[in-house]
C-alpha cells in the first residue's frame, strides 16, 4: 500500500480486516463444542471430572495452537499488505491479534455453552457477529451511530483493538496528499496556497496529512489509548473464559435430564402421553384420556395378539444360505498384507437362529460385512451361495442388514421410518399403498404398534433396536437378516426382549445371522447354531448349541478343554477354553483342533448337501433390474417429502434462520437508518450493503450441520441398503434449503431496505438479487464447501476460511485501485459482481448533496472567481462549487452524482447491473455442479475407483501429448 492518502482507506480496511478474521474464523468453535458436549456429558455422569475442567483444558491446550495458526496469518497479511515495518508497530499489531483470536474464540464458546441446541446459538452468533463487526468503529465512526445502539461500541472487544491497532499504524504516518484540488492539466503553476486537499485532517498551506490528525478526526481515536485497550481486551478475554467455564459446567449437567417419548402431534398414540402428563387436580379429564388411551392403542394384550398375526402373515424365506473358505485379506502398510478371516465356512437356514461369536477382534463383524458384501477395500476370496448357486446381482437388494448403531432420521416417526423403506427398496411395480400396509403390518410384528406415531429421535434403546429391524424387515428382505449385535447398549431385559422376537421371527420362517458379544446363559439358549471365531478370523466351532449348549459343551470338553463348572455361563465358559480375552490363555490350538474334528468334517458334510440339493431348484431371481428399486424421481420426491417434514419438525433450526434475516435487517437497517444523499451517506449505504452480504457467513454455517448429518444416515446405512441413488439426495437437500432461505433473505430485505433509506422505485431488481439470487449463491457455496468436507466442524473452518477471501477482494474493504497485483483476485471474487449490481443500481445515477462537513474551502488566485478557477477542473473531475461568483472560500465538494464517486472510488459502474446479474448467475450454476461433483468424487466413489480414475485421466492425457508429439515428429 502506497503512504499517500490515497491508501488511507485501504489501511484502514487492512486493520478491520485483521480483527475481523479471526472473530470469524472463531464462530466454527460452535460445532466444535456441541459435537464434544455429550463426550463431556458421558465423563460427568460418570463422576470422572467437573464439565468445566474440561472446558479450562481445552482454552489452556488451544492457545499453542492458536499462536502458531495466527502466527502465519499475521505474518501473511502484515507484510504482504505493506504496514508500517518498525518492530515497535509490528509486535504490536502481533500481541493485539494474538489477543483477539483467544479472546474471540472463549466467546463464541462460552456462546455455545449458554444454549442448549445447536441452531438458536448459531443465529445468536451471526448477529453479535454484525454487532462486533459494524461497531468496531470502522464502517460507521462513533460519532456518527445513532444514540439507541451507540452503547454496543463501549462493550465491543474488537472495537477496542481496532482502535489500538489504527492509532498504532498511522502515528507514524505523514502521508502526501494523493489528489490535491485543483491539480492536472492547467493547474501546474497553481501555488499550494490555492489548493487543498480534501482528505479529513488536511491542513492549509501543507501537501502532507499527518496520519494521527486524520484518525483522530476521522474516528475520534487517540494513541494514548492504545494499551489502556490491550488491559481491556484482556479483561474481555478472561471474563469469556470465565462464561465458558460457568455455562459448560451448568448446561451440560442439565442436558443429562430424562428424556420421554414424543408423538407426533395429533397422533392417537399421543392421548398416551397426555394422559400420563395430565395435572393431578383435574381428574375427570385425566380418567377420560386414559379411557381413550386404552381404546386407542393401551391394551398389551391386543398388541400381542396383532404382533403373532403378523409374524404369521409375514413372508417366509426359503433359501439356505452358505460360505465356503471365505479369506479376507487387506493391507498393512509398506508392502504388508493382514489376514482378518481365514477359510470360514458355515450357513443360515430359515428357520433357524444363528449366532456368530468371539471376542473382540476376532473379526465377527468383519465376516458379517463380508457375507453381505458391504467391504469395499482389501481382497475377498471364496465362495458364497444361495442353495448352492451364485448370489444374484441384486443380492443387497434382497436381504437385510440391521446394524450395530441405531441410524436413523431423528424427527421421523417409526411410521414414516418403516414406510420410508417399504417405498424406496421394494419394487417400483409394488403399488405405494400395498407397501405402505406391509409396513403398518410390520409396525405389529415387531411390537411397536402403540409406538407407531413416536418420534425415532425420542425412543428408548429398546424401541430404537425394534425400528432399526422393523426398517430392514419393511424391505421385505426374501433370502436373509443379519444383525450386528442387537443387544448391543441394552439392559437384561430389553436384551432379552430382542433377542426373543428375533426368535419368534425366525419360529416363523425367517433366515437370521446375528453377531452377539458375551451373552448370558439365557440369550444363549435361544440361538440354534453357533459360528465361533478365534482372532485372525479363524473357526473355532461350527455347528448346533443343542439343548441347555449341551452340543457346545461336550465339544469343547471332548476336545480337552476343563469341565465346565455348575450354574457357569456356557457362552463364558466357551470364550474363556479358547483363550478369548485378554488374561485368558488357550492350553490348545482350538482351530487345529476344529478342522480336524468330526464337526469340521459334518459342515463340509452339510454343505455339500445344501449345494446337491440347492442346484436342483430354479436359481434365485433378480427381483431388481437396475441398482435401485425405484425411479429417481420417484426417490426425490420421497426424499423431499422426508427432508421438508424434518425441516418443519425442526422449529429452532428455522426460527434461528429465519429470526437471523430479521433481526440482522433491522440491526444494519437502523445502524444506517435513513442515510441521505451525502457522500457519507452513500458510504453509508455501501457498508450497509456490505454488512448484507457478511450476513451469509453465519448462515451458511447453519447450514452444514443438517446437510452433513443427512449424508452420514446415507453413507451408514441407506447407500448400502441401495435405497436411492446419491444425487436424489443431493438434490433433495438442495430443494429444500432453497425456498426457506429465499424467505428468510425477503425477510431480510424488508426490514432492511427501507430503514437504510435506499429509493423505494430500485426495490424490484435489488429484491431479485437480493432475495433470490443472493440466498441460492450462499445455498449452494456451503453444500459445497460441505460435501468436501467430512464434518460440520471443517465444513466452518474451510467456508470461513473462503467467505474472508472472497470479502477481502471484492473492492470494498481494499478498493480496486489500491489491489495492484491482486486484481486478478477482484476480478475473481462473485461479491465484487454482487455488491457492483447492488450498490450500483440501488444509488447509481443520483444527485450528491454534501453535508457542509464534506466541503473545501479553497482560495483562487488574486483576480479570478471561484467558477472561473476550478471550471477546467470540475469538467475533468467532477463535483460541484455552491458560490462560483465568489473570489475567496470556495465551498467545493469532490463529487455532484454517486457515479463520479463509485467509479473513481470502488470501481462500481450503474450501467453494469444486468452484466453483473448475469455474471451472478454464472457462479450459482458452478457452485451447483460443484455440490453434485464433490460429492461424487469424494463421498461416492471409493478411494480405489477415485485412484483408478485419476490414472486413467493422467494416462489419456499423456496418450493425447504423445499423440500431437508423434504429429509433430512426422511433420518433420
Amino acid at each position: 500500500m502506497t503512504d499517500a492518502t490515497n491508501g488511507y482507506f485501504s489501511r484502514g480496511g487492512v486493520l478491520f480486516f485483521s480483527v475481523f478474521a479471526p472473530t470469524l474464523f472463531s464462530m466454527s468453535e460452535i460445532p466444535s463444542l456441541f459435537a464434544q458436549r455429550p463426550i463431556v456429558l458421558r465423563h460427568a455422569q460418570a463422576a470422572m471430572y467437573h464439565p468445566f475442567v474440561e472446558a479450562l483444558a481445552l482454552t489452556l491446550v488451544d492457545i499453542p495452537l492458536t499462536l502458531i495458526t495466527i502466527s502465519l496469518f499475521i505474518i501473511v497479511i502484515y507484510f504482504v499488505s505493506g504496514l508500517q515495518t518498525s518492530a515497535w508497530q509490528f509486535f504490536t499489531y502481533y500481541v493485539f491479534i494474538v489477543t483477539v483470536a483467544i479472546a474471540m474464540k472463549a466467546f463464541f464458546r462460552g456462546l455455545a455453552a449458554a444454549f442448549p441446541a445447536e441452531a438458536p446459538a448459531q443465529a445468536v452468533a451471526g448477529v453479535l457477529l454484525l454487532a462486533l463487526s459494524l461497531y468496531t468503529g470502522y464502517q460507521i465512526p462513533r460519532k456518527q451511530m445513532i444514540g439507541a445502539l451507540r452503547w454496543i461500541s463501549y462493550i465491543n472487544p474488537v472495537g477496542f483493538a481496532f482502535e489500538a491497532l489504527i492509532t498504532t499504524e498511522f502515528h507514524t504516518l505523514n502521508g502526501p496528499c494523493s489528489n490535491l484540488v485543483p491539480s492536472g492539466p492547467g493547474y501546474e503553476t497553481v501555488s499550494i496556497a490555492n489548493q487543498v486537499c480534501p482528505v479529513v485532517g488536511a491542513e492549509p498551506g501543507q501537501r502532507n496529512v499527518n496520519g494521527e490528525r486524520y484518525i483522530n478526526l476521522s474516528f475520534g481515536y487517540s494513541f494514548g489509548h492504545v494499551w489502556r485497550n490491550y488491559a481491556i481486551l484482556c479483561a474481555f478475554g478472561i471474563f469469556f473464559i470465565l462464561c465458558l467455564l460457568f455455562f459448560t459446567e451448568y448446561n451440560t449437567r442439565a442436558t443429562s435430564s430424562m428424556s420421554v417419548v414424543q408423538f407426533k402431534r395429533g397422533s392417537k398414540s399421543s392421548v398416551i402421553k397426555e394422559a400420563e402428563s395430565a395435572v393431578a387436580p383435574d381428574e375427570e379429564k385425566k380418567a377420560a384420556l386414559k379411557e381413550e388411551a386404552t381404546v386407542t392403542g393401551g391394551d398389551e394384550e391386543e398388541d400381542e395378539k396383532k404382533k403373532e398375526a403378523a409374524l404369521k402373515d409375514a413372508p417366509k424365506m426359503t433359501n439356505t444360505f452358505s460360505w465356503q473358505n471365505v479369506n479376507y485379506v487387506i493391507s498393512a502398510g509398506r508392502g504388508k498384507t493382514r489376514k482378518l478371516l481365514d477359510d470360514v465356512s458355515g450357513f443360515v437356514s430359515p428357520g433357524k437362529l444363528t449366532a456368530l461369536m468371539g471376542e473382540s477382534g476376532a473379526g465377527k463383524t468383519t465376516l458379517l460385512n463380508v457375507l453381505a458384501e458391504r467391504v469395499d477395500t482389501g481382497v475377498v476370496t471364496g465362495d458364497r451361495f444361495f442353495n448352492g448357486q451364485p448370489l444374484p446381482a441384486d443380492f443387497q437388494a434382497q436381504t437385510g442388514y440391521c446394524q450395530q448403531m441405531d441410524t436413523h432420521e431423528p424427527t421421523s416417526s417409526v411410521r414414516e421410518a418403516l414406510r420410508f423403506s417399504a417405498r424406496l427398496r421394494q419394487p417400483s411395480s409394488v403399488p405405494t399403498q400395498e407397501k405402505d400396509d406391509y409396513a403398518d403390518q410390520v409396525l405389529e410384528m415387531c411390537g411397536l404398534g402403540q409406538f407407531a406415531d413416536a418420534i425415532v429421535g425420542s425412543l428408548g434403546v429398546e424401541q430404537r433396536k425394534r425400528t432399526t429391524i422393523g426398517v430392514e424387515l419393511a424391505a421385505k428382505p426374501k433370502l436373509l437378516l443379519f444383525l450386528d449385535e442387537p443387544t448391543s447398549g441394552l439392559d437384561s431385559q430389553s436384551a432379552w426382549a430382542i433377542v426373543s422376537f428375533l426368535r419368534q421371527l425366525a419360529d416363523n420362517g425367517q433366515a437370521i445371522l446375528c453377531t452377539i458379544h458375551q451373552p448370558s446363559a439365557e440369550l444363549f439358549g435361544v440361538f440354534d447354531r453357533l459360528l465361533l471365531l478365534r482372532k485372525g478370523g479363524q473357526t473355532v466351532y461350527f455347528g448346533d448349541i443343542g439343548k441347555d449348549a449341551t452340543s457346545v459343551i461336550s465339544y469343547f470338553e471332548g476336545g480337552g478343554g476343563r469341565h465346565i463348572q455348575p450354574g457357569e455361563n456356557p457362552a463364558e465358559y466357551m470364550l474363556e477354553v479358547v483363550g478369548a480375552g485378554a488374561t485368558a490363555v488357550a492350553e490348545r490350538n482350538w482351530h487345529e483342533v476344529w478342522l480336524k474334528s468330526k464337526q469340521c468334517d459334518q459342515l463340509h458334510d452339510d454343505l455339500d448337501r445344501i449345494h446337491t440339493e440347492g442346484r436342483q431348484r430354479p436359481p434365485i431371481g433378480q427381483t431388481l433390474h437396475g441398482t435401485y428399486a425405484t425411479p429417481w424421481m420417484f426417490q426425490t420426491k420421497t426424499l423431499l417429502r422426508r427432508q421438508y417434514a424434518s425441516y418443519w419438525r425442526n422449529p429452532t433450526y428455522l426460527m434461528s434462520k429465519l429470526t437471523l434475516n430479521i433481526i440482522g435487517g433491522l440491526f444494519i437497517g437502523f445502524t444506517f437508518f435513513k442515510s441521505g444523499s451525502s457522500i457519507q451517506a452513500n458510504q453509508d449505504k455501501l457498508f450497509a450493503i456490505f454488512m448484507g452480504t457478511v450476513l451469509s457467513a453465519p448462515l451458511g454455517g447453519q447450514v452444514h450441520v443438517p446437510y452433513i448429518n443427512m449424508r452420514n444416515i446415507y453413507e451408514i446405512r441407506e447407500r448400502p441398503s441401495r435405497m436411492y441413488n446419491w444425487s436424489a439426495l443431493t438434490t433433495s437437500q438442495l430443494l429444500c434449503e432453497i425456498p426457506w432461505n429465499i424467505v428468510g433473505a425477503s425477510l431480510f430485505f424488508c426490514c432492511w431496505y427501507w430503514t437504510v433509506g435506499f429509493a423505494t422505485s430500485r426495490a424490484a431488481f435489488t429484491w431479485f438479487v437480493y432475495g433470490v439470487q443472493f440466498p441460492l449463491y450462499w445455498t449452494t457455496i456451503a453444500l459445497t464447501v460441505a460435501s468436501a468436507s467430512p464434518t460440520a466442524e471443517i465444513a466452518g473452518l474451510l467456508y470461513s476460511f473462503l467467505f474472508t477471501f472472497v470479502l477481502t477482494f471484492n473492492g470494498v474493504l481494499q478498493p480496486f485501485r489500491q489491489l495492484g497485483w491482486w486484481k486478478w483476485m477482484y476480478h475473481l471474487s462473485p461479491y465484487t459482481y454482487l455488491i457492483e449490481a447492488l450498490l450500483g443500481q440501488s444509488i447509481g445515477h443520483m444527485q450528491i448533496n454534501c453535508s457542509p462537513t464534506e466541503f473545501v474551502s479553497i482560495d483562487p488566485p488574486s483576480g479570478q472567481s471561484c467558477g472561473s478557477f476550478l471550471e477546467d477542473y470540475i469538467s475533468r473531475a467532477g463535483g460541484y462549487i455552491t458560490n462560483s461568483d465568489a473570489t475567496s472560500g470556495c465551498q467545493f465538494c469532490s463529487a455532484r452524482t454517486t457515479d463520479q464517486w463509485m467509479k473513481p472510488n470502488f470501481n462500481i459502474e450503474y450501467s453494469n447491473h444486468w452484466r453483473d446479474f448475469g455474471i451472478f448467475w454464472g457462479y450459482i450454476v458452478f457452485n451447483t455442479i460443484c455440490v453434485y461433483l464433490f460429492t461424487y468424487l469424494i463421498r461416492v466413489q471409493s478411494h480405489k475407483e477415485l485412484i483408478a480414475f485419476s490414472k486413467r485421466s493422467v494416462s489419456s492425457f499423456l496418450d493425447v501429448f504423445r499423440v500431437k508429439k508423434s504429429d509433430i515428429d512426422l511433420e518433420k
